[in-house]
């Protein structure tokens, strides 16, 4: 049966799980359009299958998962045949153990002030939320330098955050990262030679390219 993607192509986290879906090869796939704007999201047919009301579903048959990383290591688990690299197996544990380290330094040190930049800077203003705080942008800025200086250590002596193969995990950074690269971030990325280079290399790859057109 064809999976089903409950999406919207211009929403960051639908972004995140259709550049797995290219990076596995899959294109028997359905992308049914939920429109955040019209906030269908929202509505008793959708909640009743994705109760928090957010973007993406994946729909495998009748079995449901959401929450977009959880979903792209669940594609990568389903179609690990086609991409061992992606999300590496249960049998090399320390590559696995690295491979979760890095997931969880994207969640941890990147994803929030990479995504409160974009919010405070472009989503609030745009939906009528008040105007930028550029206090809180500092912040932002402020976590992402430190976070940042750590990552150079680490993209120094290796070509992606969990080795040198590209996996998830760097793929995670990209939807909130490409957003917020205009919005002083690709400034901060600037400062550090080995963090420009992954960060410039991960844009470019197909898949991704191929998920926001």
């Amino acid at each position: 049966m064809v999976l089903k993607l409950y999406g919207m192509r211009e929403a960051t986290c639908t972004q995140r799980v259709l550049a797995t879906l290219a990076e596995l090869g899959v294109t028997d796939f359905e992308l049914i359009k939920i429109n955040l704007y019209e906030q269908e999201q929202k509505q008793p047919s959708y909640l009743a299958l994705q109760p928090w009301g957010k973007l993406p579903l994946l729909d495998d048959d009748g079995y449901l998962v959401y929450e977009s990383r959880a979903i792209c290591k669940y594609l990568a688990l389903k179609f690990h045949e086609k991409n061992k690299t992606l999300m590496p197996s249960l049998d090399d544990l320390k590559a696995y153990g690295q491979f979760e380290q890095a997931c969880s330094i994207e969640l941890s040190y990147f994803e929030v002030p990479a995504f409160g930049l974009w919010f405070e800077q472009f989503i609030k203003p745009m939906r009528g939320f008040g105007a930028t705080d550029e206090a809180i942008v500092n912040q932002h800025l402020t976590s992402l330098d430190t976070n940042l200086a750590v990552y150079e250590k680490i993209l120094s002596k290796q070509k992606y955050l969990a080795g040198d193969e590209f996996t998830l995990a760097d793929l995670y950074h990209l939807p909130h990262g490409v957003k917020a690269a205009p919005l002083k971030l690709q400034a901060v990325i600037d400062k550090y030679p080995h963090v420009a280079d992954w960060f410039q290399r991960i844009q470019e790859r197909d898949s991704w390219k191929q998920s926001v057109v």
